[in-house]
């Protein structure tokens, strides 16, 4: 299997996970009362990090490599939205959901997740579609 099509399965399975994730997932909190989130909660992030962590290192790989050896602009911008992705999971989602781990969230942390996370929904779709329409 071509390096290519790896990049564009890997950027295709984030996409779905993310949408997913957008419009069920993290709406499906509401319905939680709030000790069965937290128990929820602990288990769900340990479990999609499984699936999605290495996917976004195996994305992230993927995009400096192909800005190594090919050094095109559409894979330069593909790699600073990736580097954008991690930058707001790492400073806006971690601590989130670190606060419904620690049982430190109210009904406004689980809105926010839901609201901001519509940047990284955008952000893998153009992703994918800059990967698609370049390859």
């Amino acid at each position: 299997m071509s390096i290519n099509i790896i990049g564009i399965l890997i950027d295709f399975v984030l996409v779905v996970l993310i949408w997913i994730v957008q419009l069920i997932i993290y709406p499906s909190f509401t319905f939680y009362n709030h000790k069965n989130l937290v128990l929820w909660h602990k288990k769900y992030t340990r479990l999609i990090a499984y699936i999605v962590g290495p996917l976004m290192v195996g994305q992230l790989a993927l995009s400096i490599y192909h800005c190594m050896i090919e050094a095109q602009p559409y894979q330069l911008i593909k790699l600073i939205l990736i580097i954008f992705v991690w930058v707001i999971t790492m400073l806006q989602f971690v601590p989130l959901h670190n606060r419904i781990t620690n049982n430190e969230f109210d009904h406004k942390v689980i809105l926010s997740l839901v609201q901001k996370n519509w940047s990284r929904t955008t952000l893998w779709t153009v992703i994918l579609f800059i990967e698609c329409v370049f390859i």
